[in-house]
């Protein structure tokens, strides 16, 4: 079962190299800007992503720079190319220097 706030990586487990792939992703956050106000009337305390990252066997594939315009709940989508058999280990960063990490096998097929 995964964890509530479990980024969720929607991809292939093989491929052929040169193949490009389609990644998706999205993880559960809430992206508090700090800006609005709560029931009670309080500000709600900043609480935001602020960088995504994937890399391919320690090579950076995407980046981005998430700001207050991202809605709750990120989700992002991509190409790589396929070089060969390895890890895709995806990172975001978030306030409060919390970071989330998951990682996808892709595995090189002939056929």
């Amino acid at each position: 079962m995964m964890k509530p706030n479990a980024p969720r990586i929607r991809m292939p487990s093989t491929a052929k190299i040169g193949d490009i792939i389609q990644i998706k992703t999205k993880i559960r956050h809430p992206m508090e800007t700090g800006w609005r106000k709560g029931g009670d009337g309080q500000t709600v305390p900043r609480d935001r992503i602020t960088r995504f990252t994937c890399t391919f066997e320690g090579k950076e594939v995407v980046s981005a720079d998430y700001d207050s315009g991202i809605a709750s709940d990120p989700y992002l989508m991509f190409h790589a190319k396929v070089t060969g058999t390895g890890v895709y280990t995806f990172k975001w960063e978030a306030d409060g220097e919390k970071i989330m990490t998951t990682s996808v096998p892709l595995t090189i097929t002939n056929a």
